[in-house]
C-alpha cells in the first residue's frame, strides 16, 4: 500500500480513537480495516469491568465488516496511545481466520509508519487446517 493510503487509513483509525472506551487501562485504541472493495470499517476497543469481556479496537472492526458480509480484507491500521500499537494475540487470530496475507500499518497519521504482514507477526499460526476432518 502507498504512503498516502496508508496515512488516510491511520486517520480513519485515530477518528476511531475518540470513542474507545478504556476506563480501566487508559490505553485507548483505535483501527480502520480497508475491505477488497474500498470500504472502510472503523472500532476501538470497548472495556468492562470483567476484563474478559473487553474487545479490542481490531476485532470490533472485523466484527462489523464480517456481519455485513465482507470477507476480502486488504489492511487494517491501528492508532492508540503510544507510537506503534500492534495487535494482541486474540486479535492476531482472529485476523488469520479472515485474511492470512493482510497489512498491518501502525503509527501516526502524521508521522511515522510501520508496515506488518500478519504472517510476521503471528507466524505458525492455528488454521483450519489443523481442525480434524476440516478441509482448511
Amino acid at each position: 500500500m502507498d504512503v498516502k493510503r496508508a496515512r488516510q487509513l491511520l486517520a480513519r483509525a485515530e477518528d476511531a480513537l475518540k470513542y474507545a472506551y478504556a476506563p480501566y487501562s487508559k490505553f485507548k485504541v483505535g483501527c480502520a480495516l480497508l475491505t477488497g472493495d474500498g470500504e472502510i470499517y472503523t472500532g476501538c476497543n470497548i472495556e468492562n469491568a470483567s476484563y474478559g469481556a473487553t474487545n479490542c479496537a481490531e476485532r470490533t472492526a472485523i466484527f462489523k465488516a464480517v456481519s455485513e458480509g465482507h470477507r476480502n480484507f486488504v489492511a487494517l491500521a491501528i492508532a492508540g496511545n503510544a507510537s506503534h500499537v500492534l495487535p494482541c494475540g486474540i486479535c492476531r487470530q482472529v485476523i488469520m481466520e479472515f485474511c492470512s496475507d493482510l497489512e498491518i500499518i501502525t503509527g501516526r497519521s502524521d508521522g511515522d509508519i510501520k508496515c506488518f504482514n500478519i504472517r510476521e507477526l503471528l507466524p505458525h499460526a492455528f488454521t483450519a487446517q489443523y481442525i480434524p476432518g476440516r478441509d482448511g
